[in-house]
Protein backbone atom coordinates (compact mmCIF):
# COMPACT_ATOMS: atom_id res chain seq x y z
CA UNK A 1 0.00 0.00 0.00
CA UNK A 2 1.42 3.20 -0.93
CA UNK A 3 2.52 5.35 1.87
CA UNK A 4 0.46 8.33 0.85
CA UNK A 5 -2.30 6.25 1.50
CA UNK A 6 -1.35 4.88 4.83
CA UNK A 7 -1.03 8.58 6.50
CA UNK A 8 -4.47 9.29 5.07
CA UNK A 9 -6.09 6.80 6.75
CA UNK A 10 -4.41 7.26 9.80
CA UNK A 11 -5.19 11.31 9.95
CA UNK A 12 -9.10 10.20 8.92
CA UNK A 13 -9.44 7.76 11.94
CA UNK A 14 -7.29 10.21 14.48
CA UNK A 15 -9.80 12.90 13.10
CA UNK A 16 -12.89 10.64 14.00
CA UNK A 17 -11.83 9.82 17.21
CA UNK A 18 -11.18 12.89 18.36
CA UNK A 19 -14.29 13.68 16.97
CA UNK A 20 -16.45 11.41 18.66
CA UNK A 21 -14.49 12.44 21.87
CA UNK A 22 -15.27 15.82 21.56
CA UNK A 23 -18.58 14.76 20.99
CA UNK A 24 -19.23 12.50 23.82
CA UNK A 25 -17.50 14.72 26.33
CA UNK A 26 -20.29 17.08 25.70
CA UNK A 27 -23.22 14.67 26.17
CA UNK A 28 -21.63 13.64 29.61
CA UNK A 29 -21.53 17.02 30.53
CA UNK A 30 -25.61 18.79 31.90
CA UNK A 31 -26.28 21.61 30.65
CA UNK A 32 -29.06 23.74 31.25
CA UNK A 33 -30.83 22.56 27.66
CA UNK A 34 -30.59 18.95 29.10
CA UNK A 35 -31.74 19.41 32.62
CA UNK A 36 -35.07 19.33 32.97
CA UNK A 37 -37.01 21.24 34.84
CA UNK A 38 -38.96 20.71 37.94
CA UNK A 39 -42.69 20.59 36.84
CA UNK A 40 -41.15 17.94 33.89
CA UNK A 41 -39.46 15.95 36.54
CA UNK A 42 -42.79 15.52 38.65
CA UNK A 43 -44.98 14.97 35.75
CA UNK A 44 -42.30 12.20 35.03
CA UNK A 45 -42.58 11.16 38.24
CA UNK A 46 -46.11 11.16 38.13
CA UNK A 47 -46.08 8.42 35.75
CA UNK A 48 -43.62 6.31 37.11
CA UNK A 49 -45.19 5.92 40.32
CA UNK A 50 -48.12 4.97 38.62
CA UNK A 51 -46.92 2.31 36.30
CA UNK A 52 -44.17 0.75 37.91
CA UNK A 53 -47.16 0.17 41.01
CA UNK A 54 -46.29 2.31 44.15
CA UNK A 55 -50.12 2.86 44.94
CA UNK A 56 -50.27 -0.83 44.75
CA UNK A 57 -49.05 -1.01 48.07
CA UNK A 58 -48.28 2.51 49.79
CA UNK A 59 -52.12 3.68 48.95
CA UNK A 60 -54.77 2.31 50.94
CA UNK A 61 -58.31 1.07 48.75
CA UNK A 62 -61.72 0.67 48.77
CA UNK A 63 -63.42 -2.53 47.57
CA UNK A 64 -65.16 -1.33 44.75
CA UNK A 65 -66.80 -3.34 41.83
CA UNK A 66 -63.52 -4.70 40.19
CA UNK A 67 -61.90 -5.66 43.53
CA UNK A 68 -59.77 -3.25 45.70
CA UNK A 69 -59.98 0.47 44.50
CA UNK A 70 -57.18 3.22 45.56
CA UNK A 71 -58.46 5.75 48.30
CA UNK A 72 -57.69 8.82 46.56
CA UNK A 73 -58.13 10.94 49.45
CA UNK A 74 -55.22 8.74 51.51
CA UNK A 75 -52.84 8.08 48.69
CA UNK A 76 -49.84 6.72 48.74
CA UNK A 77 -50.02 7.26 52.61
CA UNK A 78 -49.43 3.43 53.48
CA UNK A 79 -51.11 1.11 56.21
CA UNK A 80 -53.27 3.50 58.06
CA UNK A 81 -52.28 3.31 61.40
CA UNK A 82 -56.02 3.65 62.71
CA UNK A 83 -56.33 -0.16 61.68
CA UNK A 84 -55.78 -3.20 63.87
CA UNK A 85 -52.61 -4.74 63.05
CA UNK A 86 -53.47 -7.94 60.53
CA UNK A 87 -53.16 -11.62 62.25
CA UNK A 88 -52.29 -14.69 60.38
CA UNK A 89 -52.53 -18.10 61.00
CA UNK A 90 -49.47 -19.43 62.09
CA UNK A 91 -49.67 -22.71 60.46
CA UNK A 92 -50.31 -20.88 56.54
CA UNK A 93 -47.34 -18.90 57.12
CA UNK A 94 -45.22 -22.13 57.98
CA UNK A 95 -46.74 -23.54 54.75
CA UNK A 96 -45.08 -21.35 53.00
CA UNK A 97 -48.02 -18.44 52.36
CA UNK A 98 -47.85 -15.15 52.12
CA UNK A 99 -50.79 -12.88 53.70
CA UNK A 100 -51.83 -9.71 52.30
CA UNK A 101 -54.56 -7.65 54.07
CA UNK A 102 -57.32 -6.86 52.05
CA UNK A 103 -55.93 -3.32 51.05
CA UNK A 104 -52.45 -4.78 50.53
CA UNK A 105 -51.31 -2.13 52.68
CA UNK A 106 -49.79 -5.10 55.24
CA UNK A 107 -47.91 -8.57 54.10
CA UNK A 108 -47.54 -11.51 56.74
CA UNK A 109 -44.64 -14.16 55.69
CA UNK A 110 -42.03 -16.11 56.86
CA UNK A 111 -40.17 -12.60 57.55
CA UNK A 112 -42.87 -11.07 59.96
CA UNK A 113 -45.71 -8.62 59.26
CA UNK A 114 -44.64 -5.07 56.84
CA UNK A 115 -46.23 -2.25 56.64
CA UNK A 116 -46.37 -0.11 53.29
CA UNK A 117 -44.88 3.13 54.31
CA UNK A 118 -46.14 6.59 54.35
CA UNK A 119 -44.12 8.01 51.21
CA UNK A 120 -46.35 11.52 50.64
CA UNK A 121 -44.19 14.24 51.22
CA UNK A 122 -45.57 14.79 55.06
CA UNK A 123 -42.93 14.36 57.86
CA UNK A 124 -44.26 10.88 58.85
CA UNK A 125 -43.89 10.26 55.14
CA UNK A 126 -40.60 10.83 52.99
CA UNK A 127 -41.35 14.74 53.80
CA UNK A 128 -37.64 15.12 55.88
CA UNK A 129 -36.00 12.92 53.35
CA UNK A 130 -33.40 13.91 50.91
CA UNK A 131 -32.83 12.77 47.57
CA UNK A 132 -29.56 10.79 48.80
CA UNK A 133 -32.13 8.80 51.53
CA UNK A 134 -34.28 8.41 48.60
CA UNK A 135 -31.39 6.72 46.17
CA UNK A 136 -30.30 4.49 49.08
CA UNK A 137 -33.24 2.80 49.89
CA UNK A 138 -34.05 2.15 46.51
CA UNK A 139 -30.66 1.21 45.67
CA UNK A 140 -29.41 -0.46 48.45
CA UNK A 141 -32.79 -1.40 50.25
CA UNK A 142 -32.15 0.31 53.41
CA UNK A 143 -35.06 1.51 55.47
CA UNK A 144 -35.59 5.02 56.01
CA UNK A 145 -32.37 5.30 53.08
CA UNK A 146 -29.64 4.97 56.53
CA UNK A 147 -26.80 3.41 55.90
CA UNK A 148 -26.82 2.05 59.19
CA UNK A 149 -30.53 1.07 59.11
CA UNK A 150 -32.11 -2.26 58.42
CA UNK A 151 -32.75 -3.82 55.44
CA UNK A 152 -36.10 -3.45 53.47
CA UNK A 153 -38.16 -6.07 53.94
CA UNK A 154 -40.65 -7.91 51.56
CA UNK A 155 -42.68 -7.27 49.81
CA UNK A 156 -41.01 -3.85 48.81
CA UNK A 157 -39.15 -4.72 45.36
CA UNK A 158 -36.20 -2.56 45.83
CA UNK A 159 -34.07 -4.96 44.32
CA UNK A 160 -35.96 -3.95 40.81
CA UNK A 161 -36.22 -0.51 41.33
CA UNK A 162 -32.37 -0.34 41.93
CA UNK A 163 -31.86 -0.48 37.69
CA UNK A 164 -33.83 2.49 37.59
CA UNK A 165 -31.65 5.47 36.36
CA UNK A 166 -30.33 8.57 37.95
CA UNK A 167 -32.86 10.24 36.38
CA UNK A 168 -35.88 8.31 37.17
CA UNK A 169 -35.19 8.10 40.71
CA UNK A 170 -35.09 11.81 40.88
CA UNK A 171 -37.88 12.21 38.71
CA UNK A 172 -39.89 9.61 41.39
CA UNK A 173 -38.50 11.76 44.46
CA UNK A 174 -39.87 14.99 43.05
CA UNK A 175 -43.32 13.84 42.36
CA UNK A 176 -43.58 12.34 45.60
CA UNK A 177 -42.53 15.50 47.43
CA UNK A 178 -44.82 17.49 45.47
CA UNK A 179 -47.80 15.03 46.62
CA UNK A 180 -50.62 16.43 49.28
CA UNK A 181 -48.67 15.69 52.97
CA UNK A 182 -50.88 13.20 54.86
CA UNK A 183 -49.87 12.92 58.52
CA UNK A 184 -50.24 8.80 59.00
CA UNK A 185 -47.48 6.82 61.27
CA UNK A 186 -47.23 3.74 60.13
CA UNK A 187 -46.59 1.18 62.31
CA UNK A 188 -42.84 -0.24 62.80
CA UNK A 189 -41.83 -3.76 60.90
CA UNK A 190 -42.65 -6.93 63.48
CA UNK A 191 -40.67 -9.74 62.71
CA UNK A 192 -41.57 -13.54 62.91
CA UNK A 193 -42.53 -15.15 66.22
CA UNK A 194 -42.90 -10.97 67.81
CA UNK A 195 -46.91 -10.61 68.74
CA UNK A 196 -48.82 -7.40 69.59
Amino acid sequence: MNKKVLILIFLATGLAWMLNSCEQSKADKPDAENTPSKDSLIKRGNYLVASIGCNDCHSPKHMGPHGPEIDTLNMLSGFPSNRPIPVANENDIKNGLIVFNSDLTATIGPWGTTFAANITSDETGIGNWTEEQFKNALRNGKIKGQDGGRPIMPPMPWQNFRNLTDGDIKAIFYYLKSTKPFKNVVPAFRPAGVKS
